[in-house]
């Protein structure tokens, strides 16, 4: 009994073991089946996102390789329907190099990389179909390929911003992403043109690309297109952007306009067209013409900043008191508020135009007196104008009825240019007139009908008198340049002359050509001869000069570069006296010598290699005059004469010391320069007890530190050639009144390599100052300067000589002292060498410590390890503003703090001014600039500019 009771709860207890197991069994396998079938569907991305969390470091931790990316756990990761759409790793300190298999994303709409520490080349995302927005900015990418945008067709927002990229191009594959709506790639070593593709985007809001190599002009395709901020300045390539800018004209959709720092030339286009404008920034250009009524009376504009251009005409009046103006500094302007411009100014700017106002003319044509040196205008005594000689010039454009303005006119050359159209009928109103000139243009249409007194030079216009004849003689010659008629005849019948009159009259003119001719090549052997004595930039000044004119001497060639001269026998005519033309200044040798009492020892300011520099008196205007001893001289001096000459020719800064004139007249080489009162750096650093005066505080070596920096700069990057000083030393940076610094002595520049800026060279310059390889090897680079800034900034800081012989041999050389030191115990070294003398508070010691960091980089050993003078420069105005200084310039009403890559901020700001050379106003390439605000509102955005 017991035995059956056992077997029947046995046989009750297996079936339902049985069953449990088999449902035990079942969900395992449906759990296996339900695995296996999710990771078929979502394995192309659970594979790509688990190579890429593999590949980057400092990810979120919730990324588990070989998991769903499309858990939630996976931070930062967004799907739609199983598919990776977007990722955001923004400010998570990431740092790897993104893996080839981030292609396989092919549902990715959204990388958001920005602000970490990514680095390597960019991968080739070509099926990447459904990306939209690629913000990859603020990273260390060193190499994006050319062909990396294609495939991106649904693309609307890319940030590339602050990328240590190779040199790259905007390629066409972008013009596939119709959709594009912002374009952001600054300071990204951007290079090339921009492609006309770019105003072929219809959604293309925002095009922000600043701070890269871009060159050459505003591609026309802009014309009509929908860009609202057009952000392209500060271009970091020594062509920058060029040409014109009329295309904003059609470009009525523009907010923001900032094309600073770059190369523009001509007019600021009328923009009445642009009824949304808020802020137009074009400084630090070489734009010309008068400010337009459009601008001035633009009800939007906020901000209009148009400072260090040539710009002309009066002084332009904002109709909107809102508006923030940074306009005065370095323009041209002939009044300086109420006060109208003289009329005859008025009318000259209105010929201008018609050329197109070239620069040529607005670099000389400054103030409100045309009789002052302009170029190509010639007054007489009562200030009429009676010559305009604008001949030989490559003006294009056409001939301004303006002309007629000028009622005294006698004379006007306007040939072997570029111009066209007609010779307008106005100049017939001209009652005085004797000579017209338009030989070699492109002009067309009829003749005026001129007065027989005036004399007409046609030639070379093959389309000029091609209607009826106004005098009704013959057109077929039109250049005779007898007076009356085109064609030179006082009657046009032609066929009652004689044969003998023709005859006399040919005898006659052949026998003033021979004589004309032998005149002519008498003057141009003299003129040679005295060429080869003193500097000069032709002009093509007219022949037959009236009494009583002033003449204005163009002091720039072609090149941007020049000294004028004026040449002239001295009334006794035996001592073959010539004159130097210095910033209105006619200096005679024997005024030279009036002004230094005979080149005395009293007036001696400093002795150099090969000569004295003599402090002289020129009728109350001081000057410096450095007189070369010839016997000294030999090959090298006079080598480097001529190449001081030669570089301060091409070279205008306000940072640089300005050659007034020079003379080469037998054993005389004589270099007339501007007087610095303040005497050198070293004078002020080593001998200010013995010289009885105070010794700089920190702000002023700060600011004169900035000063010389800039004038390397522009010598390194900023001027039309590239120049190596080579011999940078306190004793070569002078001082104005306001300790302001310059740096002289040029005798030593080199022009530097145009692809590697260096080059071989035999060791010149001054030891302590010498860089490592150019004391060992004699290769010099602009790297030369940038050591021998370092080491000036170390003897600012210290107050010590760079070589002390008094000290024991192993504290003796200031530079191995300095790097030692700054090496181990940074702020106990700089406590013990700081200049005693200084008194700091905490900012102005922060201030130091900063700028001793800048001398420590700036003579590392290896010249690949020193930065470029661009980034000691704004390494130096970032200090400058960090500190409780005021600054040294005024940036358009910004602080410049935006654009963050990590904790530091960039501050990236360039110096332009002007100066002069002669008569003639020169600028450099720089400018004071500010950061763009950044107006990108997506999260994760740089910071903005904030009002100052």
């Amino acid at each position: 009994m017991a035995k059956r009771r056992k077997q029947c709860l046995v046989g009750a207890v297996v079936p339902r073991l049985l069953h449990l197991v088999v449902l035990l069994l079942a969900l395992d396998l449906a759990r296996r089946c339900r695995a296996a079938s999710l990771s078929s569907s979502s394995s192309p991305d659970a594979n790509a996102m688990s190579e890429l969390a593999r590949a980057l470091s400092g990810v979120p931790s919730s990324w588990k390789t070989g998991s769903d990316p499309c858990d939630p756990e996976w931070d930062g990761v967004t799907c739609s329907a199983g598919r990776v759409s977007r990722i955001n790793l923004a400010s998570r300190g990431v740092s790897g190099t993104l893996p080839d298999s981030l292609n396989a994303l092919t549902s990715l709409a959204s990388l958001q990389l920005q602000r970490n520490r990514l680095s390597g080349p960019l991968p080739l995302l070509p099926d990447l179909a459904s990306l939209q927005s690629l913000f990859l900015d603020g990273n260390a990418f060193d190499f994006l390929p050319n062909t990396f945008f294609a495939g991106l067709s649904a693309l609307q927002e890319i940030s590339l911003d602050d990328l240590p990229l190779a040199p790259w191009n905007l390629s066409e594959d972008l013009a596939a992403a119709v959709g594009l709506s912002e374009l952001s790639a600054s300071n990204a070593s951007l290079s090339g043109t921009l492609p006309d593709f770019l105003g072929s985007l219809p959604n293309l809001n925002v095009l922000r690309l600043s701070y890269n190599q871009l060159t050459g002009p505003l591609p026309p395709s802009l014309a009509g297109s929908s860009v609202q901020q057009l952000l392209l300045n500060n271009q970091q390539s020594r062509d920058k952007l060029s040409g014109r800018i009329d295309v904003l004209s059609a470009m009525p959709q523009l907010t923001m306009v900032w094309l600073q720092s770059n190369s523009f030339t001509g007019p600021i286009p009328d923009l009445s067209n642009l009824t949304a404008l808020e802020s137009f920034n074009v400084r630090d250009n070489a734009l010309t013409g008068v400010v337009p009524p459009s601008l001035t009376a633009c009800p939007t504009l906020r901000n209009a900043t148009l400072s260090n251009n040539l710009l002309q005409g009066p002084f332009p009046q904002f109709s909107s008191k809102s508006v923030t103006l940074d306009i005065d500094k370095g323009n041209q302007f002939c009044n300086s508020g109420d006060s109208p411009c003289d009329p005859r100014v008025t009318a000259l700017l209105a010929v201008a135009e018609g050329f197109g106002y070239p620069a040529v003319l607005a670099k000389s044509w400054k103030g409100n007196d045309p009789c002052a040196s302009w170029l190509g205008v010639i007054c007489n005594a009562q200030k009429d104008i009676i010559v305009l000689n604008f001949g030989s010039q490559h003006f294009g454009g056409v001939i301004s009825p303006a002309f007629a303005n000028f009622t005294a006119l006698r004379q006007l050359y306007l040939s072997n240019n570029g111009l066209t159209g007609s010779i307008p009928d106005s100049l017939t109103q001209l009652l005085q007139l004797q000579l017209l000139d338009v030989t070699n243009n492109s002009l067309s249409g009829k003749i005026p009908a001129f007065s027989r007194s005036v004399t007409l030079k046609l030639d070379g216009n093959t389309k000029l008198g091609s209607d009826s004849d106004p005098s009704g003689g013959s057109t077929s010659s039109p250049s005779s340049g007898m007076p009356g008629s085109a064609s030179g005849s006082s009657d046009n019948s032609g066929g009652s002359k004689s044969s003998s009159a023709a005859m006399i009259a040919g005898i006659i003119v052949a026998v003033v050509v021979l004589v004309g001719c032998s005149v002519a090549l008498f003057m141009h052997y003299r003129k040679k001869k005295q060429e080869k004595k003193f500097g000069r930039v032709p002009m093509g000044t007219p022949p037959n000069e009236p009494e009583n004119v002033s003449i204005g001497v163009d002091g720039m060639n072609g090149n941007g570069g020049g000294l004028g001269m004026l040449y002239s026998q001295s009334s006794a005519g035996s001592t073959g006296s010539y004159m130097v033309e210095a910033q209105g200044m006619h200096i005679s040798i024997q005024s030279l010598r009036r002004a230094t009492n005979n080149f005395s020892e009293d007036y001696v300011l400093g002795r150099g290699g090969f000569g004295v520099v003599y402090k002289g008196d020129h009728n109350g205007t001081l000057i410096a005059v450095k007189r070369n001893q010839c016997d000294l001289m030999g090959k090298k001096g006079q080598e480097e004469f001529k190449a001081e000459i030669d570089v301060l020719k091409k070279v205008k800064h306000r940072n640089l010391v300005t050659l007034l004139g020079y003379c080469d007249d037998g054993q005389e080489r004589l270099l007339v320069y501007e007087y610095m009162s303040g005497g050198t750096l070293g004078d002020h650093l080593f001998e200010w007890q013995s010289r009885n005066e105070p010794p700089l505080t920190w702000k002023q070596r700060l600011t004169i530190a900035l000063d010389v920096a800039r004038a390397i700069e522009y010598l390194h990057s900023l001027a039309q050639e590239s120049f190596i000083h080579r011999d940078l030393k306190p004793s070569n940076i002078l001082l104005d009144k306001d300790l302001r610094a310059k740096v002289s002595d040029f005798g030593l520049v080199k022009l530097a390599d145009d692809n590697q800026k260096s080059m071989m060279t035999r060791l010149a310059g001054t030891f302590g100052y010498l860089a490592p390889e150019y004391a060992t090897t004699g290769k010099v680079s602009t790297k030369v300067d940038v050591y021998a800034f370092g080491v000036i900034l170390m003897e600012l800081i210290t107050g010590r000589k760079v070589l002390d012989e008094s000290l024991p041999p192993e504290d003796s050389h200031l530079v191995a002292l300095f790097r030692r030191g700054f090496s181990h115990e940074k702020n106990k070294f700089l406590n013990a060498m700081v200049d005693q003398i200084l008194e700091l508070d905490e900012e102005a010691h922060q201030s130091l410590a900063e700028v001793a960091d800048l001398a420590w980089h700036c003579t590392a050993r290896e010249p690949y390890q020193r930065p470029d003078m661009s980034h000691a420069v704004n390494r130096l105005i970032t200090i400058d503003r960090a500190g409780s200084f005021p600054a040294t310039d005024a940036v358009n009403g910004y602080k410049t703090c935006n654009l963050k890559l990590g904790n530091e901020c960039r501050q990236a700001v360039t110096f332009a001014s002007r100066i002069r050379i002669l008569d003639v106003e020169g600028r450099s390439r720089g400018g004071i600039t500010q950061l763009m605000p950044d107006l990108r509102k997506r999260q994760g955005s740089p910071g903005t500019a904030t009002k100052a």
